[in-house]
């Protein structure tokens, strides 16, 4: 019975030890609702079928979003505001290949991961694949 404590206590460490609370606390970035249903069906997304494929979508978050197909059913989603950067001081990010890249600094973020090399990573959004639509929220 005390191993099985001691697997939860250390599995609930594990998991608050995580990143991704970091980079959801940007000082740059407000956190704005997103709600965003992506039907791979219509030519707009259908880019997401396929891994390494990003989509920027507009109207959504800070200054848009960047949704990638990382591998079966996994999907990444990011906000394309810069996250190093004051909000209104730069264009949303541009898609270079499985790279974002901030109009500011010319900083790449990979979109697999997020993470750039500087002091924040890019701000990120849970995503759920039911069939063709991709679920993009907060």
């Amino acid at each position: 019975m005390k191993k099985i404590w001691f697997f939860i206590a250390l599995t609930a460490v594990l998991f608050s030890c995580s990143d991704n609370n970091r980079s959801n606390n940007n000082p740059y970035i407000p956190n704005y609702s997103v709600n965003a249903y992506l039907d791979m069906n219509l030519p707009s997304y259908n880019n997401l079928r396929y891994v390494s494929n990003p989509v920027y979508v507009a109207n959504y978050g800070a200054k848009g979003i960047i949704v990638m197909n990382t591998g079966p059913n996994t999907y990444t989603a990011f906000d394309a505001a810069c996250p190093n950067q004051e909000l209104t001081s730069c264009t949303a990010m541009t898609i270079d290949g499985i790279y974002a890249v901030c109009s500011c600094d010319k900083a790449q973020y990979n979109l697999f991961t997020g993470l750039g090399g500087k002091e924040y990573p890019m701000k990120q959004y849970r995503v759920e694949v039911s069939g063709s639509v991709v679920h993009v929220y907060n």
